[in-house]
């Protein structure tokens, strides 16, 4: 379930040891008003969550890492090629200008796709913040880049 939840094996070993740690240390408390294993999968999507969490506060993703889209409109055009080339490097310059906070949002939004609400619930922040920040950070963006004026 740890696998499922995360979709990495050496994130799913850490929330599997957190989730088990977390239930021993907890089974004093256990009632009993849930089966066993009830309280064990809330326990491990908490421990997912919390981890998942904790790693995002921490991520600096690199545009080079980022997927890679096919430009198939480029094929055999390299006037077009080195443009994209060229905005490429302008583009990675603009995100080094935005905080870390600023850049995080544009690229969760921007590159993976998540919701405003999915982005607010990682970071730990509401969902105005996230529309706040992911506004700023295109605003400043467009700054660089020139669009702005």
């Amino acid at each position: 379930m740890a696998l499922r939840l995360v979709n990495d094996r050496e994130m799913a070993a850490d929330v599997a040891q957190d989730a088990f740690v977390r239930a021993w240390r907890g089974l004093p408390r256990f009632r009993g008003d849930a089966a066993f294993k009830t309280w064990m999968h809330r326990i491990t999507v908490n421990a997912a969550w919390t981890l998942k969490k904790r790693n995002l506060r921490h991520l600096s993703t690199s545009l080079d890492d980022a997927p890679q889209i096919p430009d198939r409109t480029l094929s055999g055009d390299l006037e077009r090629a080195g443009e994209n080339l060229e905005l490429r490097g302008r583009l990675r310059s603009a995100l080094d200008q935005l905080t870390r906070p600023q850049r995080t949002v544009v690229v969760l939004k921007d590159i993976y796709g998540w919701s405003h609400g999915e982005i607010a619930e990682a970071l730990g922040i509401t969902v105005t913040a996230a529309k706040v920040r992911l506004h700023r950070a295109h605003h400043r963006l467009r700054d660089h880049l020139g669009e702005g004026q």
